[in-house]
């Protein structure tokens, strides 16, 4: 018999977009009248069923219409899309949606969000780029030779630099180039497999978990919910900093205890196996040269033109993209890398995220699918009459737990974040807390649920190491508790403040 396999993140968008289909038959359709801010002009536009109304913008406009924001979230451009107003739903004719409309979203979903994929595209051609290079094993292998005989400040380089990638550019998948480096290094100071397992994996979930400038979550979910990413950014970066020190020192604690009886180890028993493995690896690293160095400024430097460009110059995807475009470029003269390989490289790397921007499509395929059917505003009443008069603190940690639950058949986070921020986001209005909560609650839930989801990383990850799923969870559970607790508490304190 055949071993069944859980189904792709595609399949499953695709499944859920034909229920969704199917619901619109069902659902009765309805509206919230929506409200705008037109920055030119400095005044809201009311959108109702039936008439178009301009009205001041002002603090006592939106108390008026009980929408629990403040006016500087619409006039410094933190909320730039329409929101709904609450008390204003009223059902409409229905609209099903068919077998035709069920084929074409995926497509209107592709063409909508096409600024959003040219960028995840662009991103994993300037990473495909970066790994020919070289760039990032030799500075991974110089950092290694320069901390000998202070291994443990190896531990701390390697699971914050890799922390940083997560958070910044959600590195993920791409770490997996650098077990074959790492491990040997590790096992020669005398520390078991676990432990560069944990620095990679835990360094880049835990990044990701609190992403800053993520593309694939904090920048599209905060799209999709309405609001500048930039918004609720400090608090991320405590988050970060706060869980990496967690992560960082839980690490140590269980290096250093390994590194004074090898018997301690969770994987003791595999100890012969895996330097055997990894012992005798011939790969070769590049020294870290002038060149490799500049590649790595000009790489990073990518990031900071485009945190510099969107906090402060109003830049949004087109600009972003650029950005990443014009660094490849220099990235690729500086390596001195032929055009033709360049151009290879660089589409290769970029159809290696090709799914991502496909899973990003079909999923908000299926968020047209509910706005043309016009039941996205009728789930999120019966979802706000839910929360409504709910704590906040409850409100929003049971937000964790559900995005937590979604990232099993959901595990893409660009998937999640349009298919679901657009429903979730405006609860936050009904709680009387900021959006960017929600989104928050998004990314911890799921990163969270990522260091131990069988759907996402983890089981190829341990693949490469040969180290048992079951020896995995004995070693992060504790931290899994943790960081979870850690988070419940910063986010009740968050929505208080």
């Amino acid at each position: 018999m055949k071993k069944l396999k859980f189904p792709t993140a595609q399949t499953i968008l695709f499944i859920i977009a034909g229920l969704v289909a199917i619901l619109t038959w069902f659902i009765p359709s309805g509206k919230f009248d929506s409200l705008a801010y037109n920055k030119d002009e400095n005044t809201f536009t009311r959108t109702g069923l039936d008439k178009i109304e301009t009205l001041a913008a002002t603090q006592e406009t939106l108390n008026a219409l009980n929408i629990k924001i403040p006016i500087e979230k619409f006039t410094s451009g933190d909320i730039w899309k329409p929101i709904s107003i609450p008390n204003t739903y009223h059902k409409v004719d229905d609209k099903p949606q068919g077998i035709v409309a069920f084929i074409k979203s995926p497509i209107k979903g592709i063409i909508e969000a096409a600024d959003i994929i040219f960028l995840v595209l662009f991103i994993g051609g300037l990473i495909g780029i970066m790994n020919i290079t070289g760039a990032f094993e030799s500075g991974i292998a110089w950092l290694a030779n320069v901390l000998k005989g202070k291994e443990y400040l190896l531990i701390i380089f390697v699971t914050t630099l890799i922390a940083i990638g997560g958070t910044t550019f959600g590195l993920a998948e791409e770490t997996i180039a650098f077990y074959p480096i790492l491990i040997p290094i590790f096992l020669a100071a005398k520390y078991d497999a676990m432990v560069p397992l944990a620095c990679i994996y835990v360094g880049s979930s835990v990044g990701t978990t609190f992403s800053t400038t993520n593309p694939f979550s904090a920048i599209i979910a905060s799209d999709a919910a309405g609001i500048n990413w930039t918004v609720g950014l400090t608090g991320r970066i405590v988050m970060l900093v706060l869980g990496t020190l967690i992560c960082i020192l839980y690490i140590l604690r269980y290096a250093q205890r390994v590194k004074k009886d090898p018997s301690k180890s969770i994987i003791f028993s595999q100890k012969e196996e895996i330097e055997k493995h990894f012992g005798n690896s011939t790969h070769s690293v590049i020294r870290l040269t002038n060149r490799l160095r500049m590649i790595l400024f000009t790489f990073i430097m990518c990031f900071v033109v485009m945190i510099y460009g969107v906090s402060q110059l109003e830049w949004w995807f087109l600009e972003m993209t650029t950005v990443f475009f014009v660094g490849v470029i220099i990235i690729g003269f500086i390596a001195k890398i032929d055009e033709y390989k360049f151009v290879e490289t660089f589409v290769k790397g970029a159809s290696d995220l090709l799914g991502v921007a496909i899973i990003i499509g079909i999923a908000r395929g299926v968020t047209i699918l509910m706005v043309d059917g016009q039941i996205s505003d009728t789930l999120l009443y019966y979802a706000s009459n839910a929360t409504s008069g709910m704590n906040k603190g409850i409100f929003i940690n049971s937000m964790l737990y559900i995005y937590g639950g979604l990232s099993f058949f959901i595990p893409s986070s660009s998937g999640m974040a349009v298919l679901t921020m657009p429903i979730m986001s405006p609860l936050a209005d009904g709680v009387g807390i900021g959006r960017e909560a929600i989104v928050n609650a998004y990314q911890y839930g799921m990163g969270l649920f990522a260091f131990i989801s069988p759907t996402g990383l983890i089981l190829a990850t341990l693949a490469i190491v040969k180290v048992g799923f079951d020896k995995w969870l004995k070693f992060v559970m504790p931290l899994v508790i943790i960081l979870t607790v850690f988070t419940m508490v910063m986010l009740t304190i968050s929505v208080y403040l």
